[in-house]
């Protein structure tokens, strides 16, 4: 049997600099999230159309996320193995921040066309960036270092996730009073999409400057079986590896589901429910001061719960788990991120509102999290790729779902009050706390001894820390 060659130790700043990409990801993800639904509204797009224009966001997943992972799994060249993916997507991506505030100049169409084109690119982008970015980490560090590895970069996916959904907020703070103008989005927000469109190409420019990633020769020495086979697999063996997903992926599915959903509406009728709901934003009206204020307050909430969502995983969810198991605090999370959803109806004070998003902090941590780390046994190391873009297939079909239904059970069964399509999203958040419950969750996970150096090659796995996007 062939010896395995254990990967040589990273420093704390190696390690940091391999995942300050996804500072500016994140950063601009959260620039998306928060203010899509707005800009969009502001072009003309009605609230039950909302939706189907976010519908661009999953379908591009669905089909870009495995083949993104199967592609960069047998990638080299002289940018390196996944470096050349999240280089292309964050170039993509930078291009469609700057465009997407901006729809309203080109002419030849209409802007809330323009701006859904630009949508489904930026979401685009953004797949091709995360998926090799979560498998960079399983690349180049070694088993005793990859829980270190997933918590930097789960530091600074928050770090970046709370500055893109803060600062359109900020930037009111240092501009001058304007009137709203039909049709045209407000200077702060265009202005936070060309700070993210820069930070983002930044921070990953800085990651493929500061990083190296192992040859093929290299890497045939830490996994020699995983070599051989690669060499052998086509792109057709994701259909092979969706059919044989492990009983434990499959129940994962139905928890998926629900905290999906809720999530995409949450993103999609977030801002016009807090505007009509809370700031009594009448429909249509885009020019009031209200309708400014509510969407600089929504982008903040955003900040908020992403804010949360990094000081619980960092600091709480771990502990909890270790100490009433992953199923139990996954679903005590969901449940306190289902009530924080549905609490937003009785609110009419929007800084209470903050309350609601501490509660979605704690779901969103857990959804990040819990999910992977129930999978990670089950998941083969050499098939990290693939099946991290295989399981991206539970994040984006109820999306799908939500975006094909959510609209119109907005304007024909709540007669217009996106607050309602918020409160469905707490139940069906509830739902997935329930479902979790009944996952078969694998405790008996196998790793390489620390001090191992040379070893007969086992597979080992190792908990996913994190994960995102959404679609992304």
């Amino acid at each position: 049997m062939r010896k395995v060659v254990e990967r040589p130790r990273l420093t704390f700043w190696q390690i940091f600099n391999m995942s300050f990409g996804f500072l500016g990801i994140q950063f601009g993800f959260a620039l998306q999230n928060g203010n899509a639904s707005r800009i969009l509204q502001t072009f003309g797009a009605d609230v039950e159309h909302l939706s189907l224009f976010w519908l661009a966001a999953p379908i591009t997943g669905m089909i870009i996320q495995p083949l993104i992972g199967h592609y960069s799994d047998h990638t080299w060249n002289r940018l390196g193995r996944r470096k050349p993916y999240f280089l292309a997507g964050g170039i993509l991506s930078g291009i469609a921040l700057l465009f997407m505030p901006n729809a309203s100049v080109l002419l030849f169409l209409p802007p809330v066309m323009i701006g859904a084109g630009i949508l489904m690119i930026m979401d685009a982008s953004f797949n091709v960036a995360m998926e090799p970015f979560r498998a960079l980490i399983a690349d180049n560090l070694p088993d005793s270092q990859r829980s270190l590895g997933f918590s930097i970069q789960t530091a600074l996916i928050g770090v970046g996730a709370v500055a893109g959904s803060v600062f359109p907020w900020v930037l009111t703070h240092f501009m001058a009073p304007e009137k709203a103008v039909a049709g045209h989005v407000q200077h702060n927000v265009i202005y936070s999409f060309y700070v993210g469109a820069v930070v983002m190409i930044a921070c990953l420019l800085w990651t493929i400057f500061k990083t190296k990633e192992y040859s093929p020769e290299e890497n045939a020495k830490f996994h020699p079986e995983e070599e051989e086979t690669q060499q052998k697999e086509s792109v057709m063996v994701i259909f092979k590896d969706f059919a044989k997903m492990p009983a434990t992926m499959r129940q994962l599915g139905l928890v998926q589901f629900f905290s999906w959903f809720a999530l995409f509406s949450m993103w999609v009728f977030a801002f016009p429910a807090i505007s009509q709901h809370v700031y009594h934003v009448r429909a249509g009206d885009t020019t009031s001061v209200n309708f400014a204020k509510a969407g600089d307050w929504v982008t903040l909430m955003f900040g908020v719960y992403n804010g949360v969502s990094a000081i619980y995983a960092a600091f709480f969810l771990p502990a909890l788990a270790r100490a009433i198991g992953r199923k139990m605090a996954h679903a005590i999370s969901l449940s306190i991120g289902g009530v924080g959803l549905v609490s937003i109806f009785f609110i009419q004070n929007p800084t209470m509102l903050i309350l609601s998003m501490i509660g979605v902090g704690l779901a969103w941590a857990s959804i990040l999290a819990m999910p992977y780390a129930i999978l990670s046994g089950s998941i083969p190391a050499k098939k990290m790729g693939v099946y991290m873009g295989i399981f991206n297939f539970f994040i984006t079909f109820p999306q799908i779902i939500n975006g094909f239904f959510g609209g119109w059970i907005v304007k024909n069964i709540f007669g217009g009050e996106a607050i309602y399509a918020i409160v469905l999203a707490g139940i069906f958040m509830l739902c997935g706390a329930v479902s979790v419950l009944y996952v078969q969750d694998n405790k008996d996970i196998k790793f390489l001894p620390v001090e191992t150096v040379e070893s007969d090659h086992t597979e080992s796995f190792e908990p996913a820390k994190n994960i995102e996007h959404h679609t992304i």
